[in-house]
């Protein structure tokens, strides 16, 4: 049997959370991302298919220096509940992408509820 790599691993994670959480108008879905360098954050709406919001840690205009760190992680969850809060939406449904919950994604979600997202 073939060894499977931590992704592929994370991928059939995620995959399986995926059948049982899908976002709405009314309750979008907060997905998250993580490399080693960046963390990425969209508000998607899965009835459309269209991203609503997006944030990350690579863009220049955000400000954040990095995403490979709990600050960055925190920053980022600020800009996306900001940008989704502009847009109208104040409640939605939170896809850990197939991550633990912990460390930079606990960061990034704790942050967003503190800006005032709700999930």
């Amino acid at each position: 049997m073939a060894k499977s790599s931590k992704n592929d691993v994370r991928t059939r994670i995620h995959t399986r959370i995926r059948l049982k959480l899908r976002g709405s108008q009314e309750r979008p879905r907060l997905a998250v991302f993580r490399s080693l360098k960046h963390i990425y954050a969209q508000v998607i709406d899965d009835r459309e298919g269209h991203t609503l919001v997006a944030a990350s840690s690579g863009e220049k205009t955000a400000g954040v220096g990095t995403g490979g760190n709990l600050a960055g992680a925190k920053e980022v969850g600020k800009l996306i509940a900001e940008r989704a809060k502009s847009k109208g939406i104040s409640k939605v449904v939170f896809d850990r992408g197939g991550y633990l919950y912990h460390g930079r994604i606990k960061a990034l979600a704790d942050a967003a509820r503190e800006a005032g997202l709700e999930f």
